[in-house]
């Protein structure tokens, strides 16, 4: 391409908010391009990725600890030097006296259960210290401000469930699936659990 058409662009890309530094015969940097997505955040939008990944950097779960810090490591890459600014030097932290103990069971096991909607057979303790084997469906796991919750369907019971993570002591995977099952099944259970479907019995942590 010519010259002229590309002082032309620049001229095109400035017009249009690019922040494009330079001159002819110098050279052109381009700053900040507001027509890419992860330069468009607003300082109250980075102040809440920053406190959100910052909060899951402090649930005691380790692999989901370190996808946070790298995810926010990627974010603040791809922002411009005055928003790099406020992500490093946010005004909204995140701090805990005593950080969660990292759950005894394989979390990403059951993560990757929920994802490839596959049956795992967990050995479960309930408040009596009374262990069963039971084969559920995992929907979705639920962090609470004190424990973990797997929310499921529990084979044995032919009904929903809540399993409190911390009280499961072995885990699983099956080759059986519940494909494509597992969204109808969160959305009705979520729907229990928000009082849509006051039908159902009430429903307590697996145990008790």
């Amino acid at each position: 391409m010519s010259m002229r058409s590309l002082y032309r662009d620049i001229d095109s890309l400035r017009a249009a908010g690019a922040v494009i530094d330079g001159e002819r015969g110098f050279g052109y940097r381009l700053t900040e391009d507001i027509a890419l997505p992860p330069q468009t955040f607003t300082r109250l939008e980075i102040e809440a990725l920053v406190l959100g990944l910052a909060e899951v950097q402090h649930m005691g779960e380790p692999d989901l600890a370190a996808a946070a810090a790298a995810v926010l490591s990627k974010i603040t890459a791809t922002l411009p030097d005055r928003l790099q600014r406020q992500a490093l030097h946010a005004a909204s932290q995140v701090y805990r006296f005593e950080r969660r103990d990292p759950p005894v069971a394989d979390v990403g096991l059951l993560r990757e259960a929920c994802w490839q909607e596959r049956a795992v057979v967990i050995g479960y303790v309930d408040a009596n210290q009374q262990r069963t084997d039971r084969e559920v469906l995992p929907l979705a796991i639920v962090y609470l401000e004190r424990m973990l919750v797997l929310l499921a369907w529990c084979c044995l019971r032919q009904d929903f469930r809540k399993f409190r993570i911390d009280r499961i002591a072995d885990i699983r995977m099956t080759d059986e699936s519940f494909r494509p099952r597992r969204v109808p099944m969160l959305r009705e259970f979520i729907a229990y659990l928000n009082g849509g479907a006051p039908d159902r019995p009430k429903m307590k942590l697996a145990g008790q």
